[in-house]
Order: C-alpha cells, then structure tokens, then sequence
C-alpha cells in the first residue's frame, strides 16, 4: 500500500502539471494575441510556434524557480498541504477568468495563493518578507516598463521608418513580428513555465526534507513542466486571445513587433535575475503603449480597465481562496 505521504506527493505533481497546462492554455495570448490580430500568422500557426518555444523558454533556467519556491515561504514550513491548497486555488482562479475571458495573471495567481496558504499553515509570520518584496517589485514595474519600452520602440521605428511607404513597411514588419513573436513565446516559457518548477521542488523539499544547498530543482521537474505548458498552449486560449490581440487596440505589423519585442525584453531581463513577473501584465501594457503613441483615443480603455481590474481582485482573491482551501483539507485530513 501506497504510504500516504508519497500519494499526495504524486497528487501535488499532477496538480502542479495540472497548473501549467492551464496556465499554458490561459496565457497563449501572452505569446500570440498581436500576431493573429496582425493577420501575419494563422491561429494555427501561431499557435504551433508558441507551444515549441514555451518550451523552449521553459528549460533556459532556474533562477525564477527557486524564488518562487523558497523566497517566499521558507522550505521548513511548506508542507505538502499547503502546495496542494496553493495549486487549487491558482488552478480555480484560472478557469474563473478564462471562462470570463479576462486576462488576468497566472503569475500572481499562483503567488498570492502561496501567501494565502502560508497565512492559513503558519500565520503572516510564515511570509517572507523579502522574498515577497522582491516579488512585488516585479510584478509592480514591468508593467510600466512594457509601456515605456515599447512606447519608445515604436517611436523610434516610426521615425525612421517615415520616409518609407506604407506598403513596405507593413510586409517588412510582418515578417520581423514573426521573429518578435518566437521572442515572446520563449521568454514566456522562461518565466511562467519556472513558477511551477518553483512549486513542484516545494513539495519534493517537503517529502525529502532539503534545506540549504540541498534545495535545488530536478531535471525531470524542468522537462515535466516545460512539456504541460507546451501542451497546454497548443490547446490554445482563443476567448483570451480576442480580448488581447483585438480588443484593447487595432495593431499594425509595425505595432505588433514593437509590443512584443518590448515585452519580451522585459520578461526575458526579469528572468535571467529571477524575478517572477506577470507576462500577461507585461504584454497587455505594452499593447497599451504601442496604441498610445497614436493618440489616447485609439486606446480602448474600456476593456483595458477591465484588465487592471482583475489584477486588482486576483491578489486578495487568491490569498483567500488558498487561506479556504487549505482549511477545507485540514478538515478532510484532520491535521492541525
């Protein structure tokens, strides 16, 4: 018979795998929204190339894995109950606004549901500050260096692309947004895909009982992780993708290189120092960009209000979730 302590590290895996093929599927608009908008790839072809560079992306590193894993609450307290109750709570989150077909973040959905569960295991003392901070930092200012990258970007190609004529312009860009598209899709597996290697390593610290140096991310956690999200975005996130790639702003090719090339310099930067960040914040903000360079007006604001909106209910919705979530299993389970 199966010890208890093994079935539910078995049960974490897969609800940590589980996670990333819905966070694959719920952010294939990060990597494809303003390429099918652009009309410079079919949704299939889009897709296709996304899936294989998420995966790509996700095996570049571990940097971001390792915050996420133990930055936030320290190994000695998270128990296996608590990464179950964090991944259902991110795992609800996501469908909730999948099905609303809200862009909303997988990255602080799964955070904050780790901070809700740690709240419920251990109090707010269980938190770690500074991991925490640095996390916050993150996911607070790439956004606005998505807007201001691809702002500046897009002016900048504007400028010295004025002399051109328009026709030239459009099919040279719609064949460089293709390049920017693979870019997006890497640097999106580098980010995302590590959150749940982060999280995976957890469970297995908790099992195992590393600490210290002994802390370190399995090669079949990377391959496990980066194959779910690839999967999961083949499937493909179409509701998303209308909002993103057609209903914050009409994009151009010019527009669509300039947005993802922005935003994936950002990502692909917060990455390689292990900074967890919101690829669907980073993407959404540079959309924003690259439409306010034309005028305010050619901004939907509208439905980009309803994108910052969820940012803002996702953080507390997720810490109570994961806080309820965890409360329920210790319930079922008996633990105190």
């Amino acid at each position: 018979m199966v010890e208890p302590a093994l079935a539910a590290l078995v049960l974490i895996v897969v609800l940590g795998l589980g996670f990333d093929f819905v966070n694959g599927f719920h952010d294939t608009a990060n990597a494809i929204a303003t390429s099918v908008a652009t009309r410079v790839l079919s949704p299939g072809q889009a897709v296709s190339m996304a899936a294989i560079l998420n995966v790509v992306g996700a095996l570049s590193g571990t940097a971001v894995a390792s915050t996420v894993g133990r930055g936030i609450v320290p190994p000695e307290v998270a128990t296996q109950q608590l990464v179950a109750s964090a991944l259902i709570s991110a795992i609800i989150w996501n469908l909730i606004t999948w099905w609303l077909a809200i862009p909303s973040s997988s990255s602080h959905a799964l955070i904050f549901s780790i901070v809700g569960a740690g709240i419920a295991a251990g109090g707010a003392r269980a938190i770690q500050v500074e991991g925490l901070v640095k996390t916050f930092q993150g996911l607070a200012f790439s956004p606005v260096l998505g807007f201001v990258a691809a702002l500046l970007l897009l002016m900048l190609l504007l400028w010295l692309f004025a002399r051109q004529r328009p026709l030239f312009v459009s099919r040279l860009f719609g064949r460089l947004q293709i390049i920017s598209a693979a870019y997006m899709a890497f640097s999106h597996g580098s980010n995302d895909a590590q959150k749940t290697m982060g999280v995976l390593t957890m469970a297995l610290a908790s099992y195992y009982g590393w600490t210290g140096d002994e802390w370190a991310v399995p090669f079949w956690v990377i391959l496990a992780a980066a194959g779910a999200m690839g999967m999961g975005t083949a499937m493909g996130g179409w509701r998303i993708v209308k909002t993103m790639g057609l209903g914050v702003v009409e994009l151009r090719p010019i527009d669509g290189f300039a947005a993802e090339t922005a935003a994936a310099t950002v990502i692909e930067i917060a990455s390689r120092l292990g900074i967890p960040v919101s690829t669907t914040h980073v993407i959404s903000s540079a959309i924003l960009g690259v439409g306010a360079t034309r005028s305010l007006s050619a901004v939907r604001w509208g439905v980009a209000g309803r994108i910052v909106t969820a940012w803002l209910v996702t953080l507390p919705a997720c810490i109570l979730i994961a806080w309820v979530v965890y409360n329920v299993l210790r319930f079922i389970t008996g633990h105190q």
